[in-house]
Order: structure tokens, then sequence, then C-alpha cells
């Protein structure tokens, strides 16, 4: 009779923690990164058997084995793969997008003002007494050079949000690995198949994932469930042996970004958000370039072409433009008088002569070639993110469908379990019953 109150009382013990689980399970339906969890179910032995030997059958009720979470490791970790590129891409495409934004080819942009310059030009060719053409042409020369330091200060903002960006995702990363080996310590605590270990292997998993949005990182793990963390590209630690790495982040004067993990060294990520960082200011810096070098040909095309000629009282023209950089180029104050419109030959011969700079190998085709450029790789970028977006979007559907909670699925577990509570119930309110049938008998 004690057997049998033994047997109802393990399914009540074992049923109620089952309940609780499927409970678990529907209260986090909505829960990120929240892995589904069942209840491990195994036949108790009865008192006085020996489990590796048994001679008869005793049945001894009920006893729970821990507490599963249901996870798939090699979808996880093609999950975070796929994360890490996305999130590359995405950081990528955003410098790109900054750099489109700041090479502007509206009104106030550079191509329409070298324009306005050539065709003010060619005006001063057939009227080069006109005054009033003459303080255009300095105009435009003044509202070139202005478009050209708009420019570049717009790609040293764009360069400065990559360098913030960066400085704040390192701030991150750094504290989900703080918080990682704080959840290792307690896992080597936590009781094997408890929900208190499930619980911390789900905030393991879930700063596994930030940290590979992040960067490229190989994870090992001991039989606790603890992990070593350490950055693919190079190999260095990031958590181990009860220690912490710190990664920092260095802005160049270029504009560039540099990683470094101490203790450790350099680190150059090839994925994640740290890299797409770093390759978006990568970017912006060589169109940086590319933006100084086309302002230092502008100033010495211009300036030359006008120190050749003559201007209205017969001197040599003087220069147009100071600075060789797209930042420092500003117009020089003159006279409308200074302008030199003529040459030896002619009072409107130098004016003419300008058109010759409009060549293939002339400011304007250079500017028109270098936002070609930038489109083509905007282009490339959001077509190459949105291929990462959806290789993503499909390995988390994937690793989803093995982890996530179906509230349908739930709800039948939910029922089963009531219904096996229920008996062993029963078993126990039948057992009292015997027995007091029993002793009633005396």
């Amino acid at each position: 009779m004690s057997d049998l109150l033994n047997i109802g009382a393990s399914g009540l013990r074992a049923y109620s923690r089952a309940l609780a689980t499927v409970s678990d399970n529907i209260a986090n339906a909505q829960t990120p990164g929240y892995a589904r969890r069942t209840i491990e179910l195994r036949e108790a032995p009865a008192a006085g058997d020996i489990v590796l030997s048994r001679n008869s059958i005793r049945p001894g009720g009920v006893e729970t084995a821990g507490v599963r979470r249901s996870v798939d490791q090699w979808l996880t970790e093609d999950a975070r793969t796929a994360s890490g590129e996305a999130e590359r891409s995405a950081a990528r495409l955003g410098a790109i997008d900054a750099t489109e934004r700041a090479f502007d080819d509206g009104p106030g942009g550079i191509g329409q003002s070298l324009t306005r310059i050539f065709t003010t030009a060619d005006q001063l060719g057939a009227d080069p007494a006109n005054a009033t053409l003459r303080a255009q042409f300095l105009q435009a020369v003044d509202d070139s050079a202005a478009a050209f330091r708009r420019t570049s200060a717009a790609l040293d903002s764009a360069a400065n949000g990559m360098a913030q960006s960066a400085t704040i995702a390192v701030y991150d990363l750094n504290t989900d690995l703080t918080a990682l080996e704080a959840v290792n310590q307690g896992l080597r605590r936590a009781r094997p198949g408890s929900t208190n270990e499930a619980t911390l292997l789900d905030e393991r998993d879930r700063l596994l994932d930030r940290i590979s949005s992040a960067l490229p990182v190989s994870a090992t793990y001991d039989a606790r469930g603890a992990v070593t963390l350490s950055a693919i590209d190079g190999g260095l630690p990031l958590v181990a042996n009860g220690s912490v790495s710190t990664l920092t982040v260095s802005a160049l004067a270029s504009g560039q970004l540099s990683y470094s993990v101490a203790p450790g060294g350099a680190l150059s990520p090839a994925s994640g958000t740290l890299a797409g960082l770093a390759q978006g200011a990568d970017h912006i810096a060589t169109q940086h370039t590319a933006l100084d070098a086309l302002a230092a040909q502008f100033a010495s095309d211009l300036n030359g072409w006008h120190q050749s000629g003559l201007d209205a009282d017969g001197n040599p023209g003087a220069a147009l433009l100071s600075g060789f950089s797209a930042a420092t180029l500003m117009a020089v104050a003159l006279t409308a008088d200074a302008v030199a419109v003529a040459d030896a030959s002619a009072s409107n011969g130098n004016a003419l002569q300008l058109a010759n700079l409009r060549g293939s190998t002339g400011v304007e085709a250079g500017w028109a070639s270098l936002v070609g450029q930038q489109a083509q790789q905007a282009a490339s970028a959001r077509a190459q993110d949105a291929a990462a977006s959806s290789r993503r979007d499909g390995a988390f559907a994937a690793r989803d469908s093995v982890s996530q909670v179906d509230l349908d699925r739930e709800a039948a577990e939910l029922l089963r379990f009531q219904q096996a509570y229920e008996a062993a119930a029963r078993t126990v309110q039948i057992a009292r019953e015997t027995m007091q049938s029993i002793l009633n008998i005396f």
C-alpha cells in the first residue's frame, strides 16, 4: 500500500514540474532568445531495487531527469554566421549611403557649380568687357570652392559617424563579454537539469547571438555549458579561464578605424558590425582622398589657366584659388577687372581657352566619374545587403522552427500533463481509501 502511495506521490511531483515547464513555455512564447523547454520523465526504481540488476519488475513511479532546451547547435551557429554577415553589409551600406548623400549633385553641388564656371567663361568670350559677367565668373569660382568644402565637411561628418558608431559597438561588445563570463560562473554553480540552468543557457545564447553579430567568434563549451570564446580572426581569446579581454577602437587621421584586443593585439574582423563599420570608414576615406585629388586638380588647372591670361589692365592674371584640398579650397578675393579674359592676341583669347579644360581628363569629367563610381558601389552594396538579409531571415526561421514555442503544441501538452496529474492524484486517493477500508475492518 505504501508503494501505491509512493507511486501516486511521485506522479504528483513529476507532473507538477511538467506543468510548470509548459507554463514557462507559454509565458515566454514571445520572449526573444527563449528556447522551448521539455521535461524528461523516467521510471523511478522501487524502494530496495538495484537499478543495474532487477530480478522482478516492481513499479516505483515516475521521476524527472531534468529540463531540456529544444536547440539545434548547427542551426544556431549557422544563424549567428548569417547574422554577422547581415550586420556587416548593413553597416557598410550605411557608410556608402552617407557618402552618396555627401556627393550632392544638385544645383549647389560640385558638378553644376563647375558647369557654371565654364558657361560664364563662354559668355565672357562673347562680351569680354562686361563687368557683370566678370563678377558672375568670380562668383561661380567661389561657389565651386564652397561646394568642395561642403562635400568635404559632409564626408568628415560621415566618418565621424562611423567612428562614433564603432565606439558604441565596442562598448556594447565589452559589456556583453563581461556578462557572458558572469553567466559562465552561474552555469558552473547551477544544478544540472534545473530550470535555473535552462534560464542561464538561454541568456548565454542570447549574449553569443549579440557578440556574433558584432564580431565573428569561435566558441567551445565545457560539460556545464560554460563557454570559452575567441575571435576567429587571429584567434585572440575574448572569454577564457575566468578572464575577459577588452576591445578598443581608434580612428586614424584618414578616418579609417583600427581595432585591438587587450591582451592580444590588433584585430581585423571580416564579418559583423565592427567589420562593416571599418569597411564603411575605408570607403569614406577612399572617396575623400579622391575628392581632395579632384580639388587639387581644380585649383591647379584653373590657376594655371588664369595666370596665363591678362586682366583688364593688361597685367598677368592672379591665382583664382588657394588651398589644394577640398577642405581648404578658397576663392581669392579679386575685383571684376582682375579677371584675366584676354591674352596677347585678343581681348577674349584666354576666356576661349578655358573650354580646353573640359575634356575627358578635366575636373568636370573627374567629378562625373567619381559620382558614377559611387552610384555603382551603392547599387552593389544594396544588392549585397538584400541578399545577406534574406540569408539571415532564412537561417533564423530554420533555427526558430526547432526552438520556438508553438502555443497549439503547448496547449496539447498542458492538457496531457493535467490529465496525468489528476490520475496521480486519483492514485493517492485510492491508496488512502483502501488503507482506510483495511483499518476499518479492525
